[in-house]
């Protein structure tokens, strides 16, 4: 049985490239975000009373895993990527039906020429252009569940980095991405069965190749450079 789902929206982000989004959403909310409607969405009566509202629900694909088959149990990064979990006790990508699921804060809703009502978001962990397939409010007195157990996501909460970003190098990001870049440094972008130190790392951001290499717990930017998207092979 199969069911067909309608892409509403897009998101536009500043992550051309998976390597360095957050793992989670909502833990970096210096990260802003556009979601432009597809045309035949842009009814503004379809977002009437959402002002009213501080965070958002995002349903949304997984468009760069889609795959024919599936597999039970996957390699969680943050457990080293040696270690197997069952899909649907992780938020791996590779699952029989590639839906995400984030929150994220509304900041604002604005009107603009040629694309209707754009919301305006902040905490997002979604690739530019990823599809959105719905958009739901978050409710604090049902959504929220402070004592909840998460698992092994309890072992790694809290994990950051000591990150040195050299003032020359920082300046050459837009203004206001600079907070976003070091908060995202922070969380470490490395998939965390990756340890060498003699390692130089790129994690693409706000049109920037940011490269750093991580010695005893401290990320090191040690080169910004204009980022150039990378053509698949066999691709001209």
């Amino acid at each position: 049985m199969s069911a067909e789902m309608k892409i509403i929206a897009r998101i536009h982000s500043d992550f051309p490239e998976k390597f360095g989004i957050p793992r989670q959403s909502g833990i970096i909310d210096e990260l802003s975000a556009r979601i432009v409607f597809e045309p035949e969405y842009r009814d503004p009566h379809a977002l009437r009373g959402l002002e009213a509202y501080s965070h958002i629900w995002l349903l949304w694909q997984f468009s760069e895993a889609v795959r024919d088959t599936w597999s039970p149990t996957v390699l969680p990064p943050r457990l080293g990527g040696k270690t197997r979990m069952g899909v649907f006790a992780t938020r791996s990508p590779f699952r029989p039906n590639p839906i995400g699921l984030s929150c994220v804060r509304l900041e604002k809703i604005m009107t603009e020429e040629g694309l209707g009502q754009v919301l305006y978001v902040r905490g997002a962990d979604l690739l530019d252009g990823t599809p959105i397939y719905d958009i739901k409010p978050y409710l604090a007195y049902t959504d929220a569940h402070p004592d909840a157990v998460c698992g092994f996501s309890d072992e790694v909460r809290g994990y950051h980095l000591e990150v040195v970003f050299p003032e020359e190098l920082l300046e050459i990001l837009p203004a206001d991405k600079r907070e976003a870049a070091i908060a995202l440094l922070r969380q470490d972008p490395r998939p965390s069965y990756q340890h060498d130190p003699e390692r130089r790392y790129g994690t693409a951001f706000a049109g920037c190749d940011i490269r750093f290499h991580v010695r005893d717990g401290v990320l090191t930017v040690c080169e910004v450079v204009p980022y150039v998207k990378q053509q698949a092979p066999g691709k001209e």
